[in-house]
Parts: structure tokens; C-alpha cells; sequence
């Protein structure tokens, strides 16, 4: 009766493990493929500064902690983070890479960004947990790094708005695709397991998604362009974010932690519009 009724318990579990982690899939497909959309569409009416500042607000991130806070607790969330600024500063490399490559090709740009991210992220893997104050500095180098490299390494002008047509069918095709880029990086970070699966929990969705789609619609001179201002944004905007929810959430709780972030990310991605608007080509 006993081994019974602990069977069922550890079966109940294993369900409400299996829901939470669709529920967060869920969340994550339409946070994601709305966002997506969204960056793709301003990018194409307003230009590559706007746009890119918008692809690298927190979104996907936000969703996420929120999702820890609520299914385990606020300090669960908060210490979630101890690598998330490493890792943001190894996907503004993963930008990088990829505005230096696609010149050469579809293949060159997108192929080498994800072998270049790939090496970096199973370092950063390898080496296990360190400090949040010696990930935070490793992400401020990051930032000086990347966006000297953009700025003085490339040549790469903004871009305004392009004249396409972008109906409602196409709108949608874009949510879907980066819904689908995004659900697949969170699927397989799952299916391996933590060592690799850690390794892909930081997979840059929205950015790849987003480059591909500007990518296609404006040609290699636009998306680069986007790639440019995305890669700013998402690396100040989205660490930043996650900075003031490591100590808010500690300190404010979840809910009241999760608004007094976001309104200190509104007041960073001002911060960031201006800088791009007046200091990048």
C-alpha cells in the first residue's frame, strides 16, 4: 500500500515537472515569436537603430526568471543570474561574429557565429559558477570589446526604413518562425540534460531568428545594420534587467521586484536609443 501510493506521488511529479516545462515552452513560443515579429516589423518601417533597440529588450529573459519565481521561488530566480551577464556578453560575441562573416555567405555568417558561440558557451560551461561580481566584469569587457569592434574594426552604416510590403500573412510567418527558433533552443537544452542543455539555455533565439528574418527581407547590408544596434540594446538592456532582478527580487519580492526591473530597463533602453542614436554610424 505504501510503495503504492509512492509511486503515485513520484508519478504525480514527474507530471507536474512535465506541465511546468511546457507551460514555460508556451510562454517562451509566444513571448518570443510576438517579440520577434515586433523587431522585425520596426526594423522594417522605422529603420535598424529602432528596431535593433527593440530586439535587444528583455523579454525572453523576463519571461523566464518570472517563470523561476513563480514554479520554485524568488531566490531561486535571483540566483539564476549569477551567469547570465557572461553569458549575454558571449552572445553579443556571437553578434559580432556574425556581422564580421556574412559578407561571405548565409552560411559563413550564421555556420561561424554558432561554432564561435558554441566553443565560448562549453568554456563558460566547463569552468562551472563563478562569482556574479567576476561575471559582471567579464561582460563589461565584453561590451567595450564588441562594440569597439563594430564601431572601429567595421564599417557598417545604419540602415533606414526599406520599402516592403509586409502584410499580415508575413507578420505572422515571422512570429512562427522565431516562436519556433526559440521553442527549439529551450526543447533542447531539456533533451540534453544540464551539462549541454546548460549550454543552450543561454542559445541566443531571438537575435539568430531575428537576423535571419532581417536577413531575408532587407539583404546582408540591413541585417547587419540591425544585427548592430540589436547587439548594444540586448547587451546592456537585457543584463542590466537581469542585474536589478537578481537584487530586487531579494529584496522586493517577485511581483513588486519584476516592475521596478522592467521600469529600470525602460529607463536603460532611453539610455541605450540615445547612445545608438547619436554615437553609432
Amino acid at each position: 500500500m505504501e510503495a503504492t501510493k509512492t509511486a503515485s506521488s513520484d508519478k504525480t511529479t514527474v507530471t507536474d515537472m512535465d506541465f511546468t516545462f511546457w507551460l514555460k515552452v508556451a510562454l517562451g513560443l509566444l513571448v518570443g515569436s510576438c517579440w520577434v515579429a515586433l523587431t522585425t516589423v520596426a526594423a522594417d518601417r522605422y529603420g535598424s537603430k529602432i528596431g535593433g533597440l527593440i530586439g535587444g529588450l528583455p523579454s525572453t529573459v523576463l519571461v523566464s526568471l518570472l517563470f523561476i519565481g513563480v514554479t520554485q521561488s524568488a531566490a531561486a530566480a535571483s540566483s539564476t543570474t549569477t551567469l547570465m551577464p557572461l553569458a549575454q556578453g558571449i552572445n553579443g560575441l556571437f553578434v559580432v561574429s556574425y556581422l564580421f562573416l556574412v559578407p561571405r555567405g548565409a552560411v559563413a555568417g550564421f555556420g561561424g557565429a554558432f561554432v564561435i558561440w558554441l566553443v565560448l558557451s562549453a568554456a563558460l560551461a566547463t569552468l562551472g559558477m563563478c562569482p556574479f561580481a567576476v561575471s559582471v566584469c567579464g561582460w563589461a569587457l565584453l561590451v567595450v570589446a564588441c562594440f569597439f569592434a563594430v564601431e572601429k574594426a567595421m564599417i557598417i552604416p545604419s540602415r533606414g526604413r526599406i520599402e516592403l510590403r509586409c502584410p499580415a500573412g508575413q507578420v505572422v510567418l515571422r512570429a512562427l518562425f522565431g516562436g519556433a527558433v526559440i521553442t527549439s533552443a529551450v526543447v533542447i537544452a531539456r533533451l540534453l540534460g544540464p551539462a549541454i542543455g546548460g549550454i543552450f539555455a543561454a542559445f541566443p533565439a531571438v537575435f539568430v531568428s531575428t537576423l535571419v528574418i532581417t536577413y531575408r527581407s532587407g539583404g546582408v547590408d540591413f541585417s547587419r545594420a540591425v544585427g548592430k544596434s540589436m547587439m548594444m540594446s540586448g547587451l546592456v538592456n537585457v543584463t542590466l534587467y537581469v542585474v536589478a532582478a537578481r537584487y530586487l527580487y531579494a529584496r522586493h519580492g517577485l511581483i513588486c521586484g519584476t516592475v521596478f526591473a522592467v521600469l529600470l530597463s525602460s529607463a536603460t533602453a532611453w539610455l541605450t536609443y540615445a547612445f545608438v542614436k547619436t554615437r553609432l554610424s
